[in-house]
Parts: structure tokens; C-alpha cells; sequence
């Protein structure tokens, strides 16, 4: 067939899909905007409530203490074969079996695994990263570098550059998204699957379809579509907002101390330390939609059923996508999103229990 008739033939499939995009990016758009407008609101009267803060964030120059802490293991940089940049991880148990690799979320760093760190390095060579973008990890300014199929290669990239051909791979939050992600197109490389509170991404999708309500508890990621406004928002009142989260009584991190917020604040408050990880939200919409995945890895999933971020229907979405028997899924009753922290006892027993077969 000639290729003039090819091309005009798919002409309206094409000039479909352009509009189908056009309109999605107007309807993420518009919700960018009402967000700023609310969290505006919210970062507005920060300051005018503590007005000694001032507009923006104060700039740590010192690290916290807790983020040197032996216990937790010996910090080292790993530079990248695929793209060069270098990634700092903290790395503990080395030679005591398997690799376990620990993947941070937002707005996290390495230091969120703390708890998992110390319990598994007696049996685990136990890793984790600042993701790029994160901490002392390298910072690529521009959106295009953080991009999934990137953000794949670098854990791939770290797995084969600390020796080994395989992991266990445990994330939470956008830590859990790449863990589903990588598990999905490097199903070599992954041992067993440990992910809490964090969707694949093609699941979230289908679901936030059919229930709108879980758009508003994402509102968060229509703002961080924006440039350098989130950003601005963020920081103001020296970093409210993330303070918030954070600490919060009913959404926060229980019992987290002053010292340890600091460790969380340090990296953000360092020139451009909220860049990179909003970029990771500026791809969201860039290769939608996505098609249905089926998974197959072995999997221990927990979430919280007082997530204030996550639907619990997300939970039986996941289920209907995987190779039975392939996925093990625990609620873990009044607990909400930061698992890992929170919660550290309870993940414990069941990340013991889903690995023994591997402790023989």
C-alpha cells in the first residue's frame, strides 16, 4: 500500500489521540492551578503566622548527627555506568548473604529506612540510596532526566555496580513505584518484591478513573506540574509544608523527633534540593495512558488503612493484576502512609517471615 494512502488513512487516529492529549493536559493544567491556589493559601498564612521565618527556607549548614550514626552503616558514592551521575547510599552488613536494596520516597531520603537498616544487616548486605536528585546524590536540573525509563537504569546500574546480579528490592512511596516498575522490565535483577504504600503505575491509573476521590487525596502532584512555584511553596515559612507532613498528628510520622525531621530538611534546604525530587512529578503525565500490566514477581505488599494519600481499593486493584499466588498483601489496621517509619516492628515481622526461605 502506497505510503501516502498509509498515512492519510491513520491521519484520524492520530489527529484523535493529539486532541485526547490536548484536552488531558488542560484538565491537569486547570487542577495545577486550583492547587497552587490552595496550597498558596496554606504557604501564605505560614508566613503570616510566624513571620520571623520569613518567605523562604533557611539553609541548613551543618547535618544532623543522626545522619552520621554508625549503627546505620558506612556512607559511600557510587558513580553510575549508564549515565555517570553519582548516587551516595549508606551501605551496612556486607558479606552477611543477599543484597537488599532500600528505595526512598517523597519527600525522603536514605535515611527513612533507619529501622530496616539496622534489623537486616546481620543476615542482608543492606543498601540504601539517595535516589537522584536526593541529598549528596547528584542533581540534574532539567525535567528530561528524570524520567522512568532513567530513573530504571539507575537502579540497575547501582545492583551490577555493588557486584551482584540480583537483589531484593523493598521500596515505599516513589520508592515503591520504581520498585514495581524496575520488577516489571528487569524481572532478572529482582529477587523478591517488598513494596509499602505505592502503586504501579498503570493500576493507579485505571483506578483514579473510576474513583475521583483518589485524585483529590494525589492533589499535591498537580502542583508540582508547575515550575519553580512549588518549589517557592514549599520552602516558605522555612519549609511549613513539609514540616506538616511530616509532623502532623494524624497524617505525620509518629513520635519523630526534632533531630530526626532535620535529617529530612537538611538536603531539601541546599541549593536546589527541591528540584529534583518535584522533577520525578513532572514526568507523571508525560507517557500517559499506560497499558494494563500483569505481575508476576513474588511480592510483599503492606499498606495502611488509614492512608491519608492511598485508597485502600488500591489494595484489591493490585490483587486482580497478579499471577495468583504471586502476591502476598497485608492492611496494617490504624496505620497510615509512612510504614517504614511508623510502623517499623510490624514490617518487620512480615518481611521476615516473606523472606525465611531465603535465610536457609
Amino acid at each position: 500500500m502506497p505510503e501516502l494512502v498509509v498515512t492519510a488513512l491513520l491521519a484520524p487516529s492520530r489527529l484523535t489521540l493529539k486532541l485526547l492529549r490536548a484536552f488531558m493536559w488542560s484538565l491537569v493544567y486547570s487542577a495545577a492551578l486550583l492547587a497552587a491556589a490552595a496550597y498558596g493559601c496554606v504557604a501564605l498564612t505560614s508566613v503570616l503566622c510566624r513571620p520571623r521565618r520569613g518567605c523562604c527556607g533557611r539553609p541548613r549548614r551543618a547535618a544532623p548527627a543522626c545522619l552520621s550514626d554508625p549503627a546505620l552503616g558506612e556512607h559511600g558514592f557510587l558513580s553510575l555506568k549508564s549515565s555517570g551521575l553519582c548516587l551516595h547510599y549508606v551501605s551496612a552488613g556486607c558479606g552477611h548473604g543477599p543484597l537488599m536494596l532500600f528505595l526512598h520516597g517523597f519527600p525522603e531520603n536514605w535515611f527513612s529506612w533507619r529501622y530496616q537498616l539496622r534489623e537486616f544487616q546481620s543476615h542482608f548486605h543492606v543498601v540504601a540510596v539517595d535516589l537522584r536528585g536526593y541529598g549528596p546524590s547528584d542533581v540534574p536540573l532539567e525535567v528530561d532526566c528524570y524520567t522512568t525509563d532513567l530513573l530504571m537504569v539507575d537502579i540497575q546500574d547501582v545492583i551490577l555496580g555493588l557486584g551482584y546480579s540480583k537483589c531484593i528490592l523493598v521500596g515505599h512511596d516513589w520508592g515503591g513505584i520504581l520498585a514495581w516498575n524496575f520488577s516489571i522490565y528487569y524481572p532478572s535483577l529482582v529477587d523478591r518484591l517488598i513494596v509499602a504504600s505505592a502503586s504501579p503505575m498503570s493500576v493507579y491509573q485505571d483506578y483514579s478513573l473510576r474513583h475521583i476521590s483518589q485524585l483529590f487525596r494525589s492533589n499535591y502532584m498537580f502542583l508540582f506540574q508547575l515550575p519553580w512555584l512549588p518549589e517557592k511553596l514549599l520552602s516558605m515559612s522555612d519549609f511549613q509544608i513539609l514540616k506538616s507532613i511530616f509532623t502532623h498528628r494524624k497524617t505525620g510520622i509518629p513520635r519523630l523527633s526534632p533531630n530526626e525531621l532535620e535529617a529530612f530538611l537538611y538536603g531539601f534546604s541546599q541549593p536546589n534540593g527541591l528540584v529534583g525530587p518535584l522533577n520525578y512529578y513532572r514526568n507523571l503525565f508525560r507517557n500517559l495512558p499506560l497499558e494494563p500490566q500483569e505481575l508476576a514477581m513474588p511480592t510483599l505488599l503492606l499498606w495502611g488503612e488509614k492512608d491519608p494519600y492511598l485508597e485502600l481499593g488500591l489494595v484489591e486493584a493490585i490483587s486482580g493484576r497478579f499471577v495468583p499466588g504471586r502476591l502476598e498483601a497485608h492492611i496494617l489496621p490504624g496505620v497510615g502512609h509512612w510504614i517504614p517509619q511508623s510502623n517499623p516492628e510490624e514490617m518487620h515481622q512480615y518481611m521476615w517471615a516473606f523472606l525465611q526461605d531465603l535465610l536457609g
